[in-house]
């Protein structure tokens, strides 16, 4: 292979040849050892995790090859060898014969695929695989049917002979492949049909829209089509007055003291930082720490004894017009009323509606794309008008010129409703997306929606973007509408162990048992309770805990006992991070404590979405991991 050829470029893919080890892996020297006993000249080399990652691939190799290299040289099976010859301006070979490694094998998220058949033509065809390419799998040149450069058996297909002719002839190389003999095809290996259908139906599923993502099984029968119930009145509520991102609410109330619904109870301090109001009227029992659902204890509260009356406190009173109201007033109004982001999130509204930067859409979620959780879908199909006027008054306050409403294709009563509730307003859109967790966040939502990539450490008001979730904007038309500030919020209780699952209106501060209960309590031992969906939400160990601004689902599901088993670098949670990022390399510099390598590799771009735990084929807990590695890395970033 090495006759004829020389100054090379050596690239391997570590990808599916070893585990994690802290010692260098072997490939790439041994070959370079051996090129070098044979007087070549070696420009360089390079160890990439995942070649048959194209995206990756692309930018990891993007100026590392150097001038006066002349071939490139890839230790990898066929998929590598491919996407290294799409990229590379020189002559490139395989120095392997395309056979996977004890079974593990890339998998090409690009149209390029290896049937793994340990008969690697490449060398000779310019990096284009016959087999998998032509649609006839011939291996001594073009049958001569093709017209316009398509093929004869599927003319939506480019004939790979002709592509590999122009690549050769590009190369000059078009004399050394005519004078070269013909390798027959060994037949008894299995084809490449199968393997082809495959990678066909993942690459359509993880290039739409955004990179990578995973389809969960959905679980929505329970409850999707369950309207939405008023939850019958607590007794007592306890309010946390930490329920958003930022500095916990100070209590301007006391204990005797008798307070009304939508009478505020913690002012806000800071600029990151929110009220809470009463979502009840009665006597305040206690100001004292309570059990947080997500914080866990110690967390300051105010414990209200609801007299069931319902009065409303006198600033709950319908505000002007929208559009009689400024932006300044509109904003004004989204923070004296406490909301947040209700997508799980909590981040304060207000402080997202005063970005500083020109905006130029508003985006709502109704994604929805947890499993299980349906409670954004009943809002749409219950509440459509209060989101179309919160999504308005939110344009009104950027200056937004237009207004999208994203919702996944698996909700098409939830589509229909939208388009007719939108289509008065011509700068407002509903988008119908292919299904796709997780679909729903910020980054990936931009991204499909507006095509806009939001760079590393940026936040959507960099690419002109506010994204606001469909509950967000009902409470934000409550507000204005009515002058009620985020009290009540929808609920989905479901799962797989939930004897009576439902969709409900619940207020604030409402006790996680009491609303188990009156859905029948859970059936079985051996499950797990969450807060929110079965992917980001929290584990729920105590059951004592309030409903918060947050609190979009209660969810029952089966305990997972799944033995974790070492990484065997497959490369899956690196196909699928949306982030773009590599979950495994900070499962494996985390256990080193390496937090400058860490942070070399972006780790706090992870916002935690679980895909890479999902698909992982070794069952590690890598969210956890991750966040255990986050820790290592904040003291560093403190010093910045």
């Amino acid at each position: 292979m090495l006759a004829g050829k020389d100054n090379l470029f050596v690239v391997a893919c570590n990808k599916c040849f070893k585990e994690f080890e802290t010692t260098q892996e072997p490939d790439c020297s041994c070959f370079t050892a051996i090129a070098e006993a044979q007087g070549k000249h070696i420009t360089g080399s390079v160890k990439v995790d995942f070649l048959c990652n194209k995206i990756q691939t692309e930018k990891t190799l993007a100026g590392l090859v150097p001038e006066g290299t002349e071939n490139v040289v890839v230790v990898s099976c066929g998929l590598g060898v491919q996407t290294v010859a799409d990229l590379a301006a020189v002559p490139t070979f395989t120095a392997t014969n395309s056979l996977n490694y004890v079974g593990h094998h890339g998998m090409a998220l690009t149209k390029k695929t290896c049937g793994a058949c340990a008969q690697c033509y490449l060398n000779a065809t310019g990096g284009i695989c016959p087999i998998v390419d032509c649609s006839k799998s011939l291996v001594n040149g073009q049958c001569g049917g093709a017209k316009n450069g398509k093929c004869e058996i599927d003319p939506k297909k480019d004939c790979a002979w002709e592509k590999i002719y122009q690549r050769l002839e590009k190369q000059g190389r078009t004399k050394e492949f005519l004078h070269q003999p013909v390798q027959l095809r060994d037949y008894s290996v299995a084809s490449v049909d199968e393997i082809q259908a495959y990678v066909t139906e993942a690459r359509a599923r993880r290039f739409e829209g955004f990179y990578g993502g995973v389809h969960p099984t959905e679980h929505k029968d329970y409850t999707e089509h369950l309207a939405l119930q008023k939850f019958p009145e607590p007794d007592t509520v306890i309010l946390p007055l930490a329920m958003h991102i930022g500095a916990p609410a100070n209590p301007v109330v006391n204990p005797g003291d008798y307070v009304k619904v939508g009478q505020l109870i913690g002012e806000q301090a800071g600029f990151i930082g929110a009220p809470v109001h009463s979502s009840v009227s009665g006597t305040v029992v206690a100001v004292e720490p309570h059990t947080h659902p997500n914080k866990g204890p110690g967390i300051l509260s105010v414990v209200i004894k609801n007299d069931g009356k319902n009065v409303l406190h006198e600033s709950v009173v319908p505000n002007k017009p929208l559009e009689e109201l400024t932006a300044d007033e509109i904003i004004d109004i989204v923070k004296e009323k406490g909301i947040v982001g209700m997508g799980g999130a909590t981040f304060p509204t207000y402080v997202k509606l005063k970005p500083g930067k020109p905006i130029d859409a508003v985006l709502i979620n109704g994604s929805e794309c947890e499993p299980y959780l349906t409670a954004d879908h009943r809002i749409m199909l219950e509440y459509a008008d209060d989101i179309v006027f919160g999504l308005r008054a939110m344009m009104k306050a950027v200056s937004a010129p237009e207004g999208v409403i994203l919702i996944e294709d698996n909700k098409p009563d939830a589509v229909a409703l939208m388009e007719e509730k939108v289509a008065p307003y011509d700068n407002i859109r509903v988008v119908a997306a292919k299904t796709q967790y997780p679909e729903g966040a910020e980054k990936m939502l931009i991204k499909k929606v507006m095509g806009r990539q939001v760079p590393s450490g940026k936040l959507p008001a960099d690419v002109g973007c506010v994204v606001s979730n469909t509950s967000t904007a009902k409470a934000i038309s409550d507000a204005i509408q009515k002058g009620m500030p985020l009290v009540e919020r929808a609920v989905s209780v479901t799962g797989d162990f939930i004897r009576n699952p439902g969709n409900y209106m619940v207020k604030l501060g409402t006790n996680v048992q009491e609303i188990i209960d009156h859905c029948g309590g859970v059936t079985g031992e051996d499950i797990v309770l969450k807060m929110g969906g079965p992917m980001m939400g929290a584990p729920i160990n105590d059951t004592n805990v309030p409903i918060i601004k947050g609190s979009n689902g209660i969810i029952a599901i089966a305990a997972d006992h799944t033995e974790e088993k070492e990484c065997i670098k497959c490369g899956r949670c690196v196909d699928v991070c949306p982030m773009e990022l590599k979950p495994l390399e900070f499962y494996k510099y985390g256990q080193l404590g390496d937090a400058e390598k860490l942070l070399s590799l972006n780790i706090m771009d992870c916002f935690s979405c679980k895909c890479c735990e999902y698909i992982c084929s070794s069952k590690i807990p890598l969210v956890s991991k991750i966040n255990a590695a986050k820790g290592l890395v904040m003291p560093l970033l403190k010093k910045k």
